[in-house]
């Protein structure tokens, strides 16, 4: 859905768990936690703090482990 990035919490190359939070964003006046679906590392960012993001846009990239 389209939104407001608040806060990306990683960075390219971090290692990531099942449930570490990526980034927070903010659509139809709600935050949303944004959590790793996959152990792995993130490989891209795509978006940055107070971008604004269109549905279905692409927001990181994690590599599995």
């Amino acid at each position: 859905m389209p939104g407001k990035i608040l806060d990306v919490r990683v960075q390219q190359g971090d290692k990531v768990e099942e449930g570490d939070t990526l980034l927070i964003m903010e659509a139809m006046k709600m935050e949303l936690t944004i959590k790793a679906p996959m152990d792995g590392e993130v490989t891209q960012i795509a978006i940055a703090t107070g971008d604004i993001i269109e549905a279905d846009a692409l927001l990181l990239e994690i590599e599995a482990a």
